[in-house]
Parts: structure tokens; sequence; C-alpha cells
């Protein structure tokens, strides 16, 4: 049985110049549909053709290509969270929150890759 209970979604966060062309890039080459611009966040999200996989977009001045970061969503991050540092995982330093939209926490696996659990905090999901 797993430590954590995932639910049946996953962004996969993608670093980028600019959150708004990529945005219009993955919407006219591959469909993907805006979801939104968090501004505020340097954040932007598409919905892939996917069910439950969307693509988030980081603004970086210079993006690292070749490192997604999978986002898993969970219901509750504290104890997602406290159940993976129980069972050994290293985590990032603190989950990060921005009030009204996510809570998020990195985690890494055995070989250092990054993962993430996410918590939608908008009250919509």
């Amino acid at each position: 049985m797993a430590i954590v209970a995932l639910e049946k979604t996953i962004t996969l966060a993608l670093s980028v110049r600019d959150r708004h062309a990529s945005a219009t890039w993955y919407g006219d080459m591959l469909g993907f549909a805006l979801l939104y611009h968090a501004d505020e966040a340097g954040w932007s999200e598409v919905q892939t053709l996917t069910e439950g996989v969307t693509l988030g977009f980081g603004e970086q001045a210079e993006p690292a290509p070749g490192n997604t970061v999978p986002v898993f969503g969970v219901a509750d991050i504290a104890s997602a969270r406290a159940a993976l540092e129980n069972a050994g995982v290293r985590f990032d330093g603190a989950t990060e929150v921005i009030e009204g939209m996510v809570a998020t926490a990195t985690f890494y696996d055995p070989d250092d890759n990054a993962l993430m659990l996410a918590q939608d905090l908008t009250g919509g999901a």
C-alpha cells in the first residue's frame, strides 16, 4: 500500500522564459487550452489533451530546459509530506504556500530527481 494517496492529476512543471508566449505556443502547436495566468506567482497552466494532465510554466530569466518536475496533486499536503518524511524521503525546504492558490513541497527520489506535491487551495477542485 502506498504511503501517500495521490489524486488523479499531474502537472508537469516546465522552466520557460515567457509564460504567456509558451502558453500561446502550446495552444497553437498542440491544441492545449489555457487554464490561467497567475502573474503574481510567475506561473501559468495549460490543459493537455490527456485528462488530469496539465503543463505548468514557471517563468525564469534563464530557463533550465530538461528539468521537468512532475507535480502530484494531494488533498492534504501536510499529512502527505509528514508520511513521506517519516519514511525517510528528503524534502527541499519548507512547504511553499500561495494563499488562495496552492501549497507545494519539493522532494527527491533516491536518484535526486525532483518531484513535487501540490494541494489546490482555490476551493474549486
